[in-house]
């Protein structure tokens, strides 16, 4: 009772067969499309220090390429990019400022602008602290810095600013 294929329906079977094979690897990878990881390090939440540690002082968090400050009484993530062209902008200890040393903004230990061709101040990141008082900043959410004018913190420059002294 064995049944005899030609040529042209053992062709048409593998066919069909390879077609199978194509739709299930595209419903596969559909799949892992829809149901994406969840993202650690930059792009996502990155854990960082105690929130008991943080001060008015500022600390900076590589792995989220931001800093944490305290001000008004709240700990804020503010980004490492200058909003002009993405330089990082470090902190200046002597004039308590963030000075972008590509071309000349100025803002505030806040990361309000002060001065420059940003066109706003320096972005921010979400936080949040667990139970145990750890501070997650959440990469992923990035809050827009405020326009020029708008001060958060209105603190004088507390020195000389870095590029005066040579550099950074």
């Amino acid at each position: 009772m064995s049944e005899n294929v030609d040529r042209r329906q053992f062709l048409g079977r593998m066919w069909a067969a390879g077609a199978a094979l194509v739709g299930l690897a595209g419903g596969w990878t559909t799949w892992d499309l829809l149901k994406p990881l969840p993202t650690t390090g930059f792009g996502g939440k990155v854990r960082a220090i105690l929130a008991s540690s943080v001060s008015e002082d500022v600390t900076e968090i590589g792995a989220a390429k931001a800093y944490l400050t305290e001000v008004n009484g709240a700990i804020v993530a503010i980004s490492h990019k200058c909003t002009h062209l993405g330089c990082r902008v470090p902190y200046c200890e002597s004039s308590g400022q963030f000075e972008c040393p590509c071309h000349g903004s100025v803002f505030s230990r806040a990361g309000d602008f002060i001065s420059g061709p940003s066109p706003r101040g320096m972005d921010r990141y979400e936080i949040e602290v667990d139970e145990a008082g750890m501070i997650h900043i959440d990469t992923g959410a990035t809050i827009k810095g405020g326009a020029p004018g708008t001060f958060e913190l209105d603190e004088p420059a507390r020195g000389p600013a870095c590029d005066a002294e040579g550099g950074h």
